[in-house]
C-alpha cells in the first residue's frame, strides 16, 4: 500500500504571490500563508501561529498572482515536499513546502476582484465558483 500525502489548510496569505517564469514559459508562485489556534493555557487564551511556505505551479499559479493578495483567506490542498539547496556560504538548507494542487479563495467575492495597473478592476468579473484546481496534464478546469 502507498502512503498519503495530503495537507489541507485554511490561512491568510503573509504577502502576495511572488511570480517568477522559468524556462520554457513556465510559471510558479510562492507566497507565505499564516495558520492560526487558539487554546487556553493555564486560564489565559493562547494564540499560535504557524507559518507555511506554498508553492503553485503553471495555471494554477497565474490564477493565484492574478487574485490573490496580502491579508486574504483562502484554502489550500496540496502536498508537502522538501527540497535542499546550498545557501551562498555553501552550507547545505533544506525548507518544506506544501505544493499547492488546488486552492479556493474564502469571503467576499469584491475581496477578489483583480486589480488592474491603474488601480480599477476594468470591469473583470470572476467566476462564479471560486474553486481553482489543477488535473493531472496541469491544465485549468475552465
Amino acid at each position: 500500500m502507498s502512503g498519503i500525502n495530503k495537507v489541507i489548510l485554511v490561512g491568510h496569505l503573509g504577502k502576495d504571490p511572488e511570480v517568477r517564469h522559468l524556462e520554457g514559459g513556465v510559471t510558479v508562485a510562492s507566497f507565505p500563508l499564516a495558520t492560526s489556534e487558539t487554546f487556553n493555557k493555564d486560564g489565559k487564551r493562547v494564540e499560535q501561529t504557524e507559518w507555511h511556505n506554498i508553492v503553485l505551479w503553471r495555471g494554477l499559479a497565474e490564477v493565484a498572482s492574478k487574485y490573490l493578495q496580502k491579508g486574504k483567506l483562502v484554502y489550500i490542498e496540496g502536498k508537502l515536499r522538501t527540497r535542499s539547496f546550498e545557501d551562498k556560504e555553501k552550507v547545505k538548507k533544506y525548507v518544506t513546502e506544501v505544493v499547492a494542487e488546488n486552492f479556493t479563495m474564502l469571503g467576499r467575492k469584491s475581496d477578489f476582484e483583480p486589480s488592474a495597473p491603474n488601480g480599477n478592476n476594468g470591469g473583470s468579473k470572476i467566476e462564479d465558483d471560486f474553486s481553482t484546481s489543477i488535473d493531472e496534464s496541469g491544465d485549468l478546469p475552465f
